[in-house]
Formats: C-alpha cells, structure tokens, sequence
C-alpha cells in the first residue's frame, strides 16, 4: 500500500495512525520492560533494584545495603560519540564555477548559523544509546542577511530520539525508500498531556491530536518548498554497548556484595587474650589525662586485629571484566588510572587509537549516509532561498562529508610534514602566526616593531641599539 493510499483511505484517523506505526524495521525499544533505558541509566541496573537485592531489617531498622553502580553504558556512548565528532565532520564542496563557490560558502553558513557541530554532538549521543534519530529541517518566514545573501527564510533544525521522549516511525516502500516519516510525543497543554502525531511525506505534512478524546487532524499542509521529506533519519539494531551489559551488571554485583563485607568487618577489634577477666574500657578521654593503666595477668595480652580480607581475586576478577568491555567494543580506555601507569611516547600515544579509529570506519557508513540526505534537504531549501538563477549551480555542486578519527596529534609532527610535502615553504604568514598566538593587542603594532628591529642589524646580525 502506497503512502497516498493510507492517507487516503478515508479510515478513521485511529487506522490511518495503527498503519502508519508499522515498521519495517527492527529497533530496539528504549523505554518499557527490557528497554534500552534500563541498560543506559544506572539506577534501573539489578543492583538498584531492592526486590532483588533487598536491604537488611534488623531489630534496630532497616539496614542499607552496598550498591555500587558502573555508569559504562553512558560512557561508551560518549566515547563513541567523541571518537566520531572529537573532530567535527567536514563537509567538502567541489565547485565547478564562481557561483557555486559562493553556492557552497551559503551552505556552509547555513550549517555554522545552527551550529551543526553541537547539533551533531547530540544526534551521535541519541544514535548510539537509543539507537534512532532523526531531524526536521524547517523554514520560518524571515527576511534576513544571515548566510551571506538576502534570504526571505530563516532555516532551523529540531532533532527527535526516543531519548527525548519522541517515538519514530520511518515507512519505508519495497525498495528501501523512505516515502514517510511519523513522530509521535506528548506535550502539556494547560493542566493535561495531550498526546501528537506527526506525518511528512514528500508532499505534505499532517498532525493528529488527541486532546478531545480521540484522534482528529488539527493540520494539513503541503510541502511544497522542498519536494520531498524535509528531514533525515538513521537508525542502528543495536545500542554501542550491544553485548557487554552483562560483564557491568557483574561487576556491580561483585564490587556491591564486597562492599557489604567491607562495611562489617573493617571496623578493628580490640581483641584481650587472658584466662582471667579484665576490666577495661573506662579510660577517661585525651583532655582529661595523659595515660591510661590497664592490668593484665602475666600471660595476657591485648591487641587490635583486623580482617585480612584476600582482595587480589577481586581486585583481578574486576580489572578483567573491566578490559574485557573496552576490548569487545573497541573503544580506548582514557582514564587517567590507566593513561598514567606507563610512560608513553607521543607515538605509542597514537598507536593505542588504532583500534578506535577502525571502529570509527565502521559505524560511519550510516551516519555518512545521513549527512549526504541533509546536505540534499538543505540544498532543496536554499534552491527556495536563493531562487531559480542558482537553481541549476546547486543541484551540480558535490559536497562530501569526511568523518576524521579523533587522536592524539602532535602539532609540530604535523607542520614538519606538511612543510615537508610543500619543498619547505612556510605555512602561514607573520601575521597569521602572531594572530594564531594569540598575546599581541594590536597585530599591526608588533609586525611594526619587528620589522623594525630587523631592520637595525646589519648583514652578521649585530644590532645597532
């Protein structure tokens, strides 16, 4: 059934809705029993769950049991997502002519103007947790010179996840096209939630509401600025931590249950060995006398004894488990424990991002994927914005988004190279190199200063001052 069947079909919009949910797809569920959400936020985790792991009651109350959370699912989401945008992506344009330079400088406006490198911050953190995303791109009516030209429209961006409480349903046609686009959420209205839905196609955009009971259209309009969905969508199978909760839920028990024996026993004894009894005990404190006298029988003995608790199996039974998760998932371990406990060379330094930056080649086919969408959309609107003299120049111009690794860099290594690669020649201009200093108040003063000190030296360098 096509889109403009269902939409058509003159069902009541409770069907249209029920049809329009089905997906083709298969993504983990982010919230409900089993959801991502209860992996990714450590107080769902077995160890916070007290039908599980009851306190203690004793005849004094209730005793608290130790629960000691490992808060890995989040962190490998921002390692992942830092790897990715450590470096932000790069978008490359491959102009033909002068319009299309000045095309590709509006373009890149229009992604600085809604800040695209946070944006893509937030969209890598929603991927690799909850496993969706997607985002609108939409035009308010604005006139206004922010992207370098008179543009009657303000362009601006809104991202949705399961995440931020937005349910997405992509309808995809039998050759893997997406021809809708359905986001569902709440928002409170006065005193009440009223319950949303959302459809974009590539020609028209409708709302359901459910705020007077059942589900009724509150809009429909078409698209016709852009002429197709007017956002992105990509979608993984499963979270970045995919196959290692299970070694975190192990650790936390291993690490909460030790703590239990901890807390009982770490308290030292003071332990009389005698055949008679002692009195002791009564000592005045510190302030009020400068010794105390305790009588023992000639064999006796008094000392204090603590718990030799063997935690070198603990101590190797967590580091591996510990190993074990950033091994399966590629991802380095930055912690300054383990970044500290031998010294490195600026080399080996790189080496330990090899790992992570093939990790980075394989996750980037799809965000690549949704970058190119994007630049499509964005392109479609700015053919609205610029109008149809550079209608033709925008569909030709080539833009390609580079996704570079984050690593450990050296900055000389990397000058030394390029002026390497350049037979020698500086990179940059006296000026730029005391701008990129950043100390000097007035650039155009200390190149004064400096070319006149140079030019009071002779020919051997002897200054006349």
């Amino acid at each position: 059934m096509t889109i403009e069947e269902i939409l058509n079909s003159g069902n009541p919009a409770e069907s249209i809705i029920s049809a329009l949910k089905e997906k083709t797809i298969c993504v983990p569920f982010w919230t409900g029993r089993g959801g991502l959400l209860q992996q990714y936020d450590v107080t769902k985790h077995p160890v916070m769950n007290k039908s599980k792991y009851p306190d203690i009651v004793t005849d004094e109350g209730i005793k608290p049991v130790t629960r000691i959370v490992l808060d890995f699912p989040r962190l490998a989401t921002k390692r992942m997502t830092e790897l990715i945008t450590g470096i932000p992506p790069k978008r490359v344009y491959t102009p033909d002519n002068d319009k299309q330079k000045q095309i590709a400088t509006y373009l890149e406006n229009i992604y600085t103007r809604n800040r695209i490198d946070s944006v893509n911050i937030d969209r890598c953190n929603m991927l690799f947790a909850s496993c969706e995303v997607f985002t609108l791109w939409y035009a308010v009516e604005q006139r206004n010179g922010l992207y370098g030209f008179d543009s009657p429209l303000k362009l601006r961006c809104r991202t949705f996840s399961p995440m931020l409480g937005d349910d997405l349903y992509p309808l995809f046609d039998e050759y893997g096209d997406m021809i809708a686009m359905s986001i569902g959420y709440t928002r409170k209205k006065g005193r009440k939630f009223v319950q949303y839905f959302d459809t974009y196609t590539d020609s028209r955009h409708i709302k359901w509401s459910n705020e007077n009971g059942g589900w009724a259209v509150i809009e429909d309009e078409d698209i016709t600025v852009v002429g197709k969905i007017p956002g992105a969508y990509m979608w993984r199978p499963a979270p970045i931590w995919d196959g290692t909760i299970n070694n975190v839920y192990e650790m936390e028990w291993s690490l909460s249950r030790n703590g239990n024996y901890l807390r009982d026993n770490s308290k030292p004894k003071f332990v009389v060995f005698a055949d008679s009894i002692v009195n002791y005990g009564d000592e005045k404190s510190p302030d009020k006398e400068f010794k105390a006298v305790m009588q023992y029988p000639a064999n006796g003995r008094a000392e204090y004894i603590t718990w030799p608790q063997a935690t070198e199996n603990l101590k190797f039974h967590i580091d591996q488990l510990r190993n074990l998760f950033f091994t399966q998932l590629q991802l380095p371990d930055w912690s300054y424990e383990k970044m500290s406990q031998q010294a490195l060379s600026g080399e080996s330094r790189k080496q330990l991002f090899i790992d992570a930056q093939l990790k980075v080649k394989d996750e980037s086919g799809r965000l690549l994927e949704f970058f190119d969408r994007e630049t499509n959309v964005i392109k479609a609107f700015a053919k609205v914005m610029l109008g149809d003299n550079y209608a033709a120049d925008i569909d030709a111009l080539k833009v390609e988004t580079v996704i570079t690794p984050f690593a450990i860099t050296d900055e000389k290594d990397t000058i030394n190279n390029l002026m390497a690669a350049n037979g020698g020649e500086p990179l940059m201009s006296q000026r730029e190199s005391i701008e990129k200093f950043g100390r000097s108040d007035d650039v155009d003063k200390t190149l004064r200063e400096i070319a006149e000190q140079n030019s009071k030296k002779d020919v051997f360098g002897n200054s006349y001052e």
